[in-house]
């Protein structure tokens, strides 16, 4: 097959109108892709526009004509606006893979690093839901990016293989890091609970980047997630790394340094086929799994997807892996928040976390704040609300206990 060359304005020409589109997100959301999507407008009829938006990062709402719709897994407050014509569906990774592979993408829409000698373009730090359906998808529109960094692991996509393509340079999508002393704090209470040899999964922020960063004494560990930030690449830099490909990822998203570290030689990326895969987590001993939360509740239960402003996001890929580790020898899964923010406690009184439940009380094992440890595992209802209170800020602990020494009253009453 021969690849088109496209100029601006040549979109409609290629994408079939209606059906299910796949775009690229994260780092990877392409402003030329977002643009011809807006000029082609109702040429494109009733198309529904799918990818992992992450709020903070992905700010486009692939508006085209009056019937297109994007379908979503993250909540964007770009998407939130948009109202009737954002469809939010929190599903956890697996089940986003299983939809599209139900529903098939019709074509997908995507950024990529310019071919290499043997002609295949690498998905470089958007590697996740692309690399795993591409051969499923019958129109294959890329933008062909130099600033795309190839990353090792997944081969990508022959440019034989592309329907057609724009070429034009862009910076990838960056997101701050930084840290500061509770997040510090908390890096130093978790890094002491991993083993040598543990493979570990976090997710983003100051919290996990922290703890990647203390973990620089320890050695032969690995990475194994969908999600990586700075605090990877500091980590494949310390030393602590087994040798070889040890850090397993699916997206990298971060500061420009971070990508352009993407080749090193601890690096492979892998679609979220094998990121998330639950015999893959299963079968990997000592499997660690660090994800924060909005809120953890007194019988132990992570609320990570709403506060009192609304929905700020989906599920995501927490439930995956703690069903992992669980199935892991040796394996362990923290959660990491800090106690308080903006004077609210994120310890909160049994069942009253903002939103659903995002991970059971039977998918944690600790719960980590800045003022320690609250080993939850084997533990009844009133062992565990008391480690939990033990954690909360300081100001804050008297009306934890208070408020469990009520609910459980009320509930003996009953």
């Amino acid at each position: 097959m021969t690849t088109r060359h496209l100029r601006p304005g040549d979109l409609p020409g290629v994408l079939p109108p209606g059906g299910l589109t796949l775009v690229s997100s994260s780092p990877a959301e392409s402003d030329l892709l977002v643009s011809e999507v807006a000029a082609a407008g109702s040429a494109l009829g009733a198309m529904t526009f799918s990818g992992v938006f992450v709020p903070g990062l992905n700010k486009a709402v692939w508006s085209a004509g009056p019937e297109a719709r994007v379908l979503t897994f993250f909540q964007t407050p770009e998407l939130r606006r948009e109202g009737a014509r954002s469809d939010f569906r929190p599903l956890c990774y697996q089940d986003i893979l299983r939809l599209y592979r139900r529903e098939r993408p019709a074509a997908a829409l995507f950024m990529c690093s310019p071919p290499d000698d043997e002609g295949h373009c690498s998905f470089g730090a958007e590697t996740g839901f692309i690399a795993a359906l591409w051969r499923e998808i019958p129109v294959r529109i890329a933008h062909i990016n130099p600033s795309m960094p190839r990353t090792p692991g997944d081969p990508g996509v022959p440019l034989s293989a592309i329907t057609a393509c724009y070429e034009q340079d862009q910076p990838l999508r960056t997101m701050a890091g930084g840290s500061d002393a509770v997040s510090e704090a908390i890096a130093a209470a978790i890094a002491p609970l991993i083993p040598d040899g543990a493979t570990l999964q976090t997710g983003l922020g100051k919290i996990p980047d922290a703890v990647l960063r203390a973990l620089s004494g320890h050695r032969n560990l690995r990475l194994h997630s969908g999600l990586i930030g700075d605090g990877a690449l500091a980590l494949v830099r310390s030393g602590a790394m087994a040798p070889g490909r040890s850090a397993l990822a699916g997206v990298a998203i971060g500061s420009a340094e971070l990508y352009a570290g993407l080749d090193h030689e601890h690096f492979q990326f892998q679609p979220v086929s094998v990121t998330h895969d639950p015999a893959t987590l299963a079968g990997i001993e000592r499997l660690v799994t660090i994800n924060s939360a909005m809120e953890v509740d007194l019988y132990g239960q992570v609320h990570a997807e709403a506060s009192s402003r609304g929905f700020l996001s989906g599920p995501g890929g927490a439930g995956d892996y703690a069903r992992g580790a669980r199935a892991s020898r040796g394996g362990l899964r923290v959660i990491a928040l800090p106690s308080a923010a903006g004077g609210a406690s994120r310890i909160v009184p049994a069942g009253h976390g903002h939103g659903p439940v995002s991970l059971s009380r039977f998918d944690v094992d600790l719960v980590v704040t800045e003022h320690g440890v609250a080993d939850l595992r084997e533990l009844g209802h009133e062992a565990r609300a008391q480690a939990l209170i033990a954690i909360a800020a300081p100001d804050q602990r008297e009306a934890l206990a208070r408020s469990w020494r009520d609910g459980m009253n009320a509930l003996q009453e009953n």
